[in-house]
Formats: structure tokens, sequence, C-alpha cells
């Protein structure tokens, strides 16, 4: 079974969850959204720490380009959820081969559904901006692995996680939802 094809059902579960779903819609408030960026930034963090097959995956500072632009304008929410602190930690003990299937997982969603995702998201979308993206998506290819499969479905349930947090979050009211 191929990598892909082992983690097509976690895939279309974190697909399919209400944050995401509402991500991919356009109907996140700049708030809700600038939440998601600060927890992608912990995550890309964690594993530009350890490292990345090319320079050319670096997110962290387009992350932080993103949220700069909305802090700006005035938005705040400055804070890690628990979710992504578990997933963060976790991708703090691994070392650069077993960080692999993290990279394939969150990178690749980046640059494939995030390309869709960058016209529906409240701000500029840099984050989803590669200089070189067929560069990038090789240096991913060349060393992927379909024994990926178990590590890659657990970022998928961090992931999960941390989507059905960030939902919890909004609903609760924590954030300006019309901002």
């Amino acid at each position: 079974m191929t990598l892909r094809e082992a983690t097509s059902q976690k895939h279309k579960q974190a697909e399919e969850m209400p944050f995401n779903a509402r991500m991919f819609k356009g109907q996140l408030s700049k708030n809700e959204y600038l939440l998601y960026l600060e927890q992608q930034l912990q995550i890309f963090e964690a594993i530009e720490k350890t490292g990345l097959p090319t320079n050319s995956l670096s997110r962290v500072d387009k992350v932080r380009q993103d949220i700069k632009e909305l802090t700006d304008q005035g938005f705040s929410a400055d804070f890690v959820l628990d979710s992504t602190k578990a997933y963060a930690d976790y991708l703090g003990s691994l070392s650069y081969e077993e960080v692999l299937p993290h990279v394939y997982l969150n990178y690749m969603a980046i640059m494939f559904g995030g390309q869709m995702m960058k016209k529906k998201v409240p701000s500029t979308g840099r984050m989803y901006d590669f200089e070189n993206m067929q560069e990038a998506i090789q240096s991913i290819r060349a060393v992927q692995k379909n024994e990926w499969a178990d590590e890659a479905n657990k970022g998928f349930d961090f992931n999960i996680a941390m989507f059905d947090e960030l939902e919890a979050v909004c609903a609760s009211g924590k954030l300006a939802a019309n901002s």
C-alpha cells in the first residue's frame, strides 16, 4: 500500500473537520485565522529545528509575516492550544529521519491543498507561497517512504485534535468571531 493510500482515511477526516471546512469556505474571521497561524508557527518551528530536506520548504518566516500582517491590523490570538503544544513537543522529540513523515504531512498539505486555501483565507496567505514549489515537492518525494504511514497517521491525529480544539475555542467566544 502506498503512503497516500495508507493515510487517505485520516486525510479525509482532517479535511472534514468543521474548522478546516470553514477555512476552505472562506468563513474564518481574521482572529480565527490568526489563531490557526499561531498553531502552524509552533508546528513549523518544531519541525524546522530538526531540519528539512531543502531550505525552500521553510515556512517559519512566511507564517510570521502572515501573523504580523494581521496583528498590525489590530487582531490578536496569541496563545498556543494544548493539542498544538502536545504535537510540537512530540515533534521536538524526533530525530531528522523520524520527523520526515511529518514534513511530508504538513508541508505537502500547504503545497497542494494550501494553494486552494490561499484564496479563501483573510490575509495575504504568504504561508502558501513557495519560491520554488517544484524543488520543494521533489525534496520530499526524494526521501518519501511508504513505511511512513503509521507516523504520518499519528501526525494526522495530532492535526485532527488541533482542528477540534480550534473549533471549540472559536465556538466558545474566546475570539471575536466577526472580525
